[in-house]
């Protein structure tokens, strides 16, 4: 039988796991400048955001991208 403190102390430790996880991925951006600059473009915020999620993967060879292209517009 659980108690609600053994549940509650476990949902704590996922929380701090994740919060350190997004913290390392937010560090890796910043290392790679993704912050610098004015123009947000779809790719650029994408990037940053993918490697934000992956965290400490970008430490161990991964290099996310992402590639965005818009519709045009008919004529």
């Amino acid at each position: 039988m659980r108690t609600h403190r053994a549940t509650t102390t476990g949902s704590r430790a996922v929380a701090v796991i994740l919060l350190v996880w997004l913290l390392i991925g937010l560090a890796a951006a910043a290392q790679r400048n993704y912050f610098a600059g004015s123009s947000a473009t779809c790719a650029k915020v994408g990037t940053t955001l993918v490697t934000i999620v992956a965290g400490p993967l970008n430490y161990v060879g991964a290099n996310p991208k992402i590639d965005c292209t818009a519709p045009q517009p008919s004529r």
